[in-house]
């Protein structure tokens, strides 16, 4: 029998209370497309995204190819632009083949549930991204969370496993910004047969020989046993994901991975940007050193000013804040005074440790660079010194 009215929701109130009580409430702040604030907080390492070439091969190809791919990749969604880019992508970065999809959310999805399932073991860092370890939940493989860089945790776990094997990483952490330990991880899993999966959003574009990301600086790319995962809309200035690696792989994706199969393809606007980005790093291969000086710039200023500031392997710089209320306040600041930076909060964040997440970018300037830092310094709070 009825019991009277009933609000479904009830439980939703309750979630918000419990957030605002715990200073964990997040807000969508649209931004205008002029703006005067000094901007550290995007994943625009190369400063690519409004780049005069970039924003114009975009242009082009939606008049082109049109404003969107119209279907999935299997129907009429791919173009003759999305296999120039996968050709462009693989070549760069070093491996036999590419698949681009519509995020690189979609492509750590697609890689971890189409190389892996019943029966088989994910070793996972435990600090891996949240794309990763919703692709291990979705996967139905037994997932084994490792610590941290920990090879001999991952060697351990595979020695007790007997059957197929993947052990998945960030390249590049996004929150601390600390490169994995990957020709460690690649000595572990060929030990035992196991294929790697490496994460490597934010080291294209920043880490290898002119930006050709992690695996490549750690001379993996192309190895027997090693897949990639791309964004492209970190270094490159863009938006989609790619999976690299072999070509027998990256074909059993086209016929198994479901973000792949049932999404509609990367909008070709999106394509011919990310093509562009790619080709622009080739010519200008010191963009990828120079996003990485500015992030030890970065680094050296707040630590001397005494900051704890967690040493960036890449372009990620990450700040120490005494709580969650007190990383909010500080970035509101920081905005307020002209400097836009990130702000991580649990469960953003795994150890429950707050911060300030600023992004190098090799556009800035070094007056730029000084600026964010004496603009971080001059708004923290005392318990962060």
């Amino acid at each position: 029998m009825p019991q009277g009215p009933f609000d479904p929701f009830d439980w939703i109130d309750e979630q918000a209370a419990v957030r605002a009580k715990a200073g964990l409430v997040r807000t969508l702040r649209p931004r205008s497309a002029e703006s005067a604030l000094l901007d550290l907080a995007s994943n625009d390492y190369l400063g690519l995204t409004h780049h005069p070439e970039v924003t114009s091969a975009a242009a082009e190809a939606a008049r082109r190819w049109g404003a969107g791919a119209t279907g999935s990749r299997l129907v009429t969604g791919s173009t003759r632009l999305h296999a120039e880019l996968e050709r462009e992508l693989a070549d760069f970065c070093g491996f036999e083949a590419a698949l681009v999809l519509s995020s690189g959310y979609a492509a750590n999805l697609a890689a971890l549930t189409a190389l892996s399932g019943h029966g088989s073991l994910i070793v996972s860092d435990a600090l891996n991204h949240a794309s990763i370890v919703d692709g291990c939940r979705l996967s139905r493989a037994t997932t084994s969370v490792v610590p941290h860089a920990d090879p001999d945790a991952v060697r351990k776990t595979l020695d007790a496993h007997d059957g197929r094997a993947l052990a998945v990483t960030d390249s590049v952490f996004s929150v601390d910004g600390d490169a994995a330990p990957l020709a460690e991880l690649a000595a572990a899993c060929r030990a035992y047969g196991a294929a790697l999966l490496v994460d490597d959003a934010h080291g294209l574009g920043v880490l290898g020989d002119g930006g050709r990301g992690a695996p490549h600086a750690a001379g993996l790319a192309g190895a027997d046993g090693v897949v990639a995962t791309l964004t492209l809309s970190k270094s490159l200035g863009s938006q989609g994901g790619a999976v690299l690696g072999p070509a027998r792989v990256i074909d059993h994706l086209v016929n198994t991975a479901r973000t792949f199969i049932f999404d509609t393809g990367l909008a070709p606007a999106a394509a011919g940007a990310a093509l562009a980005s790619a080709r622009l790093l080739r010519r200008e291969p010191e963009l990828a050193g120079r996003a990485r000086t500015v992030a030890a710039s970065l680094h050296g200023g707040l630590t001397d000013a005494g900051l704890s500031a967690v040493r960036p392997d890449a372009a990620v710089v990450s700040v120490l804040a005494p709580s969650p209320e007190a990383a909010v306040r500080w970035a509101a600041d920081c905005r307020a005074a002209g400097l836009v930076v990130g702000c991580f909060r649990p469960p953003s964040v795994p150890d429950g440790i707050s911060r300030l997440r600023l992004t190098a970018r090799a556009d800035l300037t070094d007056a730029q660079v000084a600026q964010a830092v004496a603009t971080v310094v001059r708004t923290a709070p005392s318990a962060a010194f």
